[in-house]
């Protein structure tokens, strides 16, 4: 017994190891992750050099269940509830119009190519319908690609909240196909009714209690993360037990929580940080070992058909028919229905036919994989391509390198954060108390070639410093702003993005079409130019742009819904 346990100790620590290994290594040679903690499991596999048999369907269900709640609930985390002006509406039609579409294109080629009853085609369409959140998650948090407001925040949103029609399409058709003369749309849709209403209650309930409890209750430093998450899973076994949607109450616990002022908040979110990608490659290596590749040898053909079908024709025309009443720019609707991505639900879905003892059950499963497979392989290694391809890729800001929770006594919701001066930054050359930082904040220290610096020696600031300063949380997006400034508010980066010229957007139409010569509608004239461009793109976000003949407005920054300054990008040869 003892040699059995310590052989799966050997094994699961090799493998883990191999693919935390992987994260360090893959991302320069543009590798997806995802798919190499996958690939990692099918070379332990029983078809690969390793040769582990693995064929517990009840465990990889469980383990994947709660590595998605895990996964769902850091998501939330990370969301910031301003994400919601432009991202929930679209999300929330993608999450539901756009699954139902996906399921029924996709459900209706599976049924014609594998020659299957409609039911059993639609449940292939229900297991891939929706996109992944560990996939889009990850995607969202690497430097390879930054995109606009009005993207990430409805692909993050859509992946935290399709997984309930997903489940119950699923759920509902595997209920239909082992009864399908007393189940029938009526109880598939008391299904959704239960699962939407009970997650939605349940998850806003769940997380104002654990809020609660994390402020309130006084625990050790190390304790509060593993609180937040074992009260997140809590949050998931309670609603699904009384049939509601666990993944959307954890999602909207985890959303509660990263929004609200919260004991030891830095802390828990850099655990969830490491859980989270715990959980990513547990789920991937054990669905890699569950898969059985040379089974799929008979259905590769199809199933790529299928893949392509998905790819190609039903994610974008769900795109399109879902997006339609908000008016996205249509290189946006392209890659959003290019970077519909999917990966562990599908996989995690398709093990509830297996359990159900379905006939074509293990069919179902070998579809599910192939299609993940070449979705994490097609679509995972062209998301960063095809956000410069379409001009969506905006230059990178980021230049906070650490933020760390501290305690004060009678205080709560202050952190250590950490910035690095970039050698173009606009605060070169001033000093550090001439900074508009608020007075609730501080700097603590300043560190200069690897040494920390005495207060008398300070001086002014130089490219490469690290300030490191007490702050409060809700200070964070202002400090940001200012770090990222850099010299005359132009990068080359930025410049090339943004354009050459700042320029007022309170200022006229007519102003710029006296300077430029442009072609405006003339009844546009008296306009503000903020007007003109919100008359125009729909709730605009930084990054927008507006073409003027050869040359572009750009929305370089905003306040809310009001736009507060806008570049003037000139014609490049």
């Amino acid at each position: 017994m003892e040699e059995v346990a310590s052989h799966a100790i050997l094994v699961a620590g090799t493998l883990f190891l191999i693919s935390i290994l992987a994260t360090a290594i893959t991302p320069r040679l543009g590798v997806p992750l995802l798919l190499v903690f996958l690939i990692v499991g099918l070379l332990a596999g029983e078809d690969g050099p390793g040769g582990i048999h693995f064929t517990d369907y009840k465990t990889a269900n469980l383990a994947g269940t709660a590595a998605l709640a895990v996964i769902l609930f850091d998501g939330g985390l990370r969301t910031p509830l301003s994400n919601f002006r432009v991202g929930l509406r679209p999300a929330l039609m993608l999450a539901t119009v756009g699954v139902l579409l996906t399921t029924s294109i996709v459900g209706a080629m599976a049924a014609w190519l594998f020659d299957l009853p409609i039911a059993e085609g639609l449940l292939i369409g229900a297991i891939v319908g929706s996109t992944d959140a560990a996939a889009v998650f990850s995607l969202l948090s690497t430097r390879a690609v930054r995109l606009n407001n009005r993207i990430s925040s409805a692909l993050e949103i859509e992946s935290g909240t399709n997984d309930p029609m997903a489940v119950m399409l699923t759920i509902g058709l595997v209920h239909y196909l082992l009864a399908p003369n007393t189940y029938g749309a009526m109880e598939i849709a008391r299904l959704l009714g239960t699962q939407i209403i009970f997650g939605v209650a349940l998850g806003y309930a769940g997380g104002y209690l654990l809020i609660r409890t994390l402020n309130e209750v006084t625990l050790g430093d190390s304790l509060y993360p593993l609180l937040a998450m074992f009260g997140g899973l809590l949050i998931y076994g309670v609603t699904a037990t009384v049939g509601g949607s666990g993944f959307l109450a954890v999602y909207l616990a985890g959303l509660m929580l990263g929004n609200q002022p919260v004991r030891a908040f830095a802390s828990i979110k850099r655990f969830h940080d490491g859980i989270a990608w715990l959980a990513q490659i547990g789920m991937f290596l054990v669905l890699g070992l569950l898969a059985t590749p040379s089974r799929m040898v008979d259905v590769a053909i199809p199933a790529l058909i299928l893949a392509a079908v998905l790819t190609f024709i039903a994610r974008p025309i769900a795109v399109a028919a879902s997006l339609l009443p908000f008016h996205f720019p249509w290189r946006e609707q392209i890659y959003m229905g290019w970077v519909g991505l999917r990966g562990s639900v599908p996989m995690v879905l398709a093990t509830f036919p297996l359990l159900a003892g379905l006939k074509n059950a293990t069919l179902f499963f070998d579809v599910a994989f192939f299609i993940v497979l070449v979705s994490l392989i097609v679509q995972g290694w062209t998301v960063a391509p095809a956000a410069r391809l379409l001009g969506l890729q905006m230059p990178p800001v980021s230049t906070r390198v650490r933020r760390a929770d501290i305690d004060l006594p009678g205080t709560r919701g202050y952190e250590i954060v950490s910035y690095r001066l970039a050698r173009s930054s606009a605060l070169i050359g001033k000093r550090p108390k001439a900074l508009p930082i608020e007075d609730s904040s501080r700097i603590v220290s300043l560190t200069r070639a690897g040494k920390l610096l005495p207060y008398k020696d300070w001086g002014v600031l130089k490219g490469g410093d690290y300030l490191s300063l007490i702050v409060s949380k809700a200070e964070l997006p202002e400090l940001d702003k200012l770090f990222q400034q850099t010299r005359g508010n132009q990068g080359v980066e930025q410049q090339r993005f943004f354009g050459e010229f700042i320029i007022s957007p309170e200022a006229r139409v007519s102003d710029l079409v006296d300077a430029y010569g442009l072609d405006v509608p003339v009844a546009a004239g008296g306009w503000t130019l903020s007007a003109f461009v919100s008359s125009v793109v729909h709730k605009p976000v930084v990054g927008d742009r507006l073409r003027l003949g050869e040359m572009e407005l750009v929305v370089r920054k905003m306040e809310g819904d009001k736009i507060v300054e806008l570049g003037l990008r000139l014609p490049h040869g």
